[in-house]
C-alpha cells in the first residue's frame, strides 16, 4: 500500500513538471500576428530548462534550446511582406499559430490623444468606420497594466485584431490613419502595437536605467519599490477623493429623474456653460438639470440619438424616468443613442445628472447639444432647471503625481508603463516608433526636453536599434485664444519637443492649426496620422518627399528689421489662407513683445514693427492656442511654433 502511495505520489510530481514543461509563448505571439519584413524576427517563450524547440514556418526549420531557467529563443530569417503563414513549435508540446502576415511593426504609444479610439470619433469618421476592410492592418492593443516594482515579462491578455467593419472601433484614431496611409503607399501589411494610457506623464514610459541621470527620480523610483511604501500607494488610489453627502435626487421617496416627481425649489440655468459662472461658486457635488422637450412623432418611430457635448466632469442622462447614458469622466463627447420606446410625441422629460470634483463643473460651450434622427434635429441649448444634489466636503490633498505625499496613481509613476506595458514588448521586431503625449508634462517643460529625448535612446536601446526611426506629435493649440503676445505653458512644451529634433533619425509632426479651445482631445485625429505617416515615408521608407513644414533655422537683424530663415521650406513658402504671416511678435532687448508685421521673400521672412527700432526677438505662434498660425510651405505643412529669444 504504501509503495503504491509512493507512486501515486512520483506520478503526481512528474505531471506537475510535465505541466510546467509546456511551450508557453508570450500574449503578443498569436494568430493573426503580423511580423517585421526583411528584418530578424523575434520568436521567444518559456520552456522547461534545455528543452529542446522547433520553429517551423514556410518550409524553413529553425531550432533553439530553453536555458537553464527555461528561456528560449528563435531567430526567423528575413522574410518578404506577404502571408498568411502558419507557424509550428515543436516541443515537449505542439503550438499552431495561424494566419500570420509579414509587414512593417509599429510600436504606437502616449497617453490619451494616441488612446482615442475610431469610436471615440465616430461622427466625424462615421464613413470611415463603415467603409473600413482592411484585413491588413492590424492592431494589438496593449491592456493597461501599472508595475512600479520592475519590468514584466508577459502580458496577461491581448489579440491581434484587423481594422475590418465594427473591429476597427478600437483601433487608435491616430495610428488608424497613420497605418492606412502608409499601406495605400506599399501595399505591405501594417501591425499596430498599440500602448497608450491617458493622463500619464513621460516619466512612467521610461525605464529604470533610461531614468539613472534624475537624481530626484531616481529617488522616487527607488522609493516605490520599498513593500511598505508601494502598498501605501496602492491602497490609497483613488481612495481619497471627495467624501460625498447624501444626494438629495436619488435620497428622496421620489427620484429627482421620476417622471412623477414634482419639482420644487429650483432655479434657472443655462445649457452650455459652467455652474460656477451662472451663480454657484465653488461647488463641487453633484447638479441636476431638468428640461421638458417636444418633440415630433417622428421621433418615436426611428432611431435616435442625443448628443450632450462634453461635460465635466461625469454625467447620468435619464429620459422620461429611464436612464440612456452613462459617462464617468470629462473628456468624451456624449453621443448616446436612445433606447425604442423611450420617447414619445410632444413634452418628454430630459434630466442629466452632472458630477463635478474640481475646478469648474457643467457644459462645455462650442459643443453640439441636440436630439436628432436622420430627417429631424431638435435643439437642447438654452435654458434649463436646475437644484443642487450634494456638495462634498473640501478636503486637504498632498502632491498626486509622484510617491511622496497624498494619493498617487501607480500609472503616473516613473517607470511604471514601461514596467508593465513596454518591457514585454521590446523582444518584438519592429520597424519604428510613434509618440503622441505631452500633455499631462506642460507643467514642467524643462525637464520635458530632456526626458523626450532619454525616452528616445532608452527605448531604442531596449529594442537594440540604435537607430530606429522615432516619431512623435507636437501638441496642438488649446486653451482660450491669445490676442496679445504672452507668455504660455503651451508654448514651452511645444519648444521643449522641438529641441528632440536633435536626436538623429526622429520627426516631428507639426500640429498646431488641428486642436480645439475647449477639448484636449481634438476631433481632427486623421491629419495627425497622416504627418505621422509623412515623416515615416522620409525616414523610414526614404522616399525623396517633403514631410515637415517649415522649421526656424537663424535670424539675422538689419535696422529694423529681422530675416528669419527656415528648414524645410519644400518648395517654398507661403500662408494657407492667401493673407500675410500672422502670429509673429517682435521685441527690443527688454523682451516686451508686440505684435509685428511679416512678409515672405523668397524664402525668408521678414519681420517689423515701426515702433521697435532696435529689433532683437521675434516669436512665432508663441500662445497656448494661437489665433492664426498660417505659415506653411507649399506643400500644406504647417511651420512649427518657435522663439529666438532663449
Amino acid at each position: 500500500m504504501k509503495k503504491q502511495f509512493a507512486a501515486a505520489c512520483l506520478l503526481a510530481i512528474a505531471s506537475i513538471f510535465s505541466v510546467k514543461a509546456q511551450i508557453k509563448l508570450p500574449a503578443i505571439i498569436r494568430d493573426s500576428m503580423i511580423l517585421q519584413r526583411n528584418a530578424k524576427v523575434n520568436i521567444w517563450g518559456w520552456a522547461s530548462a534545455n528543452e529542446k524547440i522547433t520553429v517551423n514556418i514556410n518550409g524553413k526549420k529553425i531550432t533553439t534550446k530553453a536555458n537553464d531557467a527555461g528561456n528560449w529563443k528563435a531567430v526567423l530569417p528575413p522574410t518578404k511582406a506577404g502571408g498568411p503563414y502558419t507557424i509550428e513549435l515543436v516541443g515537449k508540446n505542439k503550438i499552431t499559430i495561424s494566419n500570420v502576415l509579414f509587414g512593417d511593426v509599429w510600436f504606437c504609444s502616449g497617453q490619451s490623444n494616441m488612446v482615442h479610439q475610431l469610436n471615440i470619433h465616430d461622427v466625424i469618421y462615421a464613413k470611415e468606420i463603415a467603409e473600413a476592410n482592411f484585413t491588413e492592418i492590424r492592431q494589438f492593443l496593449i491592456p493597461n497594466i501599472a508595475n512600479m516594482r520592475g519590468p514584466q515579462k508577459d502580458l496577461q491578455t491581448g489579440n491581434w485584431q484587423p481594422a475590418v467593419g465594427e473591429a476597427v472601433r478600437p483601433f487608435s484614431a491616430v495610428a488608424y490613419f497613420f497605418a492606412k496611409k502608409i499601406y495605400q503607399e506599399f501595399r505591405v501589411p501594417i501591425g499596430i502595437i498599440n500602448a497608450s494610457v491617458g493622463g500619464t506623464p513621460i516619466e512612467a514610459w521610461i525605464s529604470e536605467e533610461g531614468l539613472k541621470d534624475f537624481s530626484a527620480i531616481a529617488t522616487i523610483i527607488k522609493k516605490n519599490k520599498d513593500t511598505t511604501n508601494s502598498l501605501r500607494i496602492r491602497s490609497s488610489n483613488f481612495s481619497d477623493g471627495p467624501k460625498p453627502l447624501t444626494d438629495l435626487g436619488l435620497a428622496e421617496a421620489k427620484k429627482w429623474f421620476d417622471i412623477t416627481y414634482q419639482p420644487k425649489g429650483w432655479r434657472s440655468i443655462n445649457i452650455p456653460g459652467y455652474w460656477e459662472d451662472q451663480g454657484l461658486k465653488d461647488l463641487n457635488g453633484t447638479v441636476w438639470y431638468r428640461k421638458e422637450i417636444t418633440l415630433p412623432a417622428s421621433f418615436t418611430i426611428k432611431q435616435a440619438k442625443v448628443f450632450l457635448g462634453r461635460i465635466v466632469d461625469a454625467d447620468e442622462l435619464y429620459i422620461n424616468g429611464k436612464q440612456v447614458g452613462v459617462t464617468t469622466y470629462q473628456y468624451p463627447q456624449r453621443r448616446y443613442f436612445i433606447p425604442a420606446g423611450t420617447l414619445k410625441a410632444g413634452k418628454n422629460l430630459f434630466v442629466i445628472r452632472v458630477t463635478n470634483t474640481s475646478g469648474k463643473g457643467g457644459f462645455v460651450t462650442d459643443k453640439p447639444y441636440c436630439i436628432f434622427t436622420d430627417t429631424d434635429t431638435v435643439d437642447l441649448k438654452g435654458t434649463w432647471q436646475y437644484k443642487v444634489g450634494e456638495a462634498y466636503q473640501p478636503i486637504a490633498r498632498g502632491n498626486e503625481g509622484f510617491a511622496g505625499g497624498g494619493a498617487v496613481n501607480p500609472q503616473n509613476q516613473p517607470t511604471a508603463l514601461y514596467n508593465g506595458m513596454v518591457a514585454p514588448e521590446t523582444n518584438y521586431t519592429i520597424k519604428g516608433f510613434c509618440w503622441y503625449q505631452g500633455e499631462s508634462n506642460v507643467a514642467n517643460a524643462k525637464e520635458y526636453a530632456n526626458l523626450l529625448p532619454a525616452l528616445i535612446n532608452d527605448w531604442r536601446s531596449k529594442w537594440q536599434q540604435d537607430t530606429l526611426p522615432y516619431l512623435f506629435v507636437q501638441l496642438p493649440n488649446y486653451m482660450d485664444y491669445n490676442y496679445v503676445p504672452s507668455e504660455s505653458g503651451w508654448a514651452l512644451m511645444r519648444e521643449a519637443q522641438l529641441k528632440a529634433l536633435s536626436v538623429p533619425n526622429t520627426a516631428m509632426a507639426v500640429t498646431i492649426e488641428l486642436g480645439e479651445w475647449n477639448d484636449i482631445h481634438p476631433d481632427r485625429k486623421q491629419e495627425v496620422g497622416e504627418r505621422l505617416a509623412l515623416a515615416a515615408l522620409k525616414l523610414a521608407y526614404n522616399k525623396n518627399i517633403v514631410y515637415s513644414g517649415p522649421i526656424f533655422q537663424s535670424a539675422t537683424i538689419e535696422g529694423n528689421k529681422i530675416t528669419l530663415s527656415f528648414n524645410h521650406i519644400g518648395s517654398g513658402l507661403t500662408t494657407n489662407n492667401d493673407e500675410a504671416p500672422a502670429e509673429f511678435a517682435i521685441a527690443s532687448a527688454d523682451k516686451r513683445f508686440v505684435w509685428a508685421k511679416a512678409k515672405i521673400e523668397g524664402d525668408k521672412i521678414i519681420v517689423w514693427n515701426d515702433n521697435v527700432p532696435n529689433p532683437l526677438y521675434v516669436r512665432y505662434a508663441w500662445a497656448d492656442n494661437p489665433v492664426n498660425p498660417n505659415l506653411v510651405n507649399k506643400e500644406g505643412l504647417p511651420a512649427a511654433p518657435f522663439r529666438t529669444d532663449k
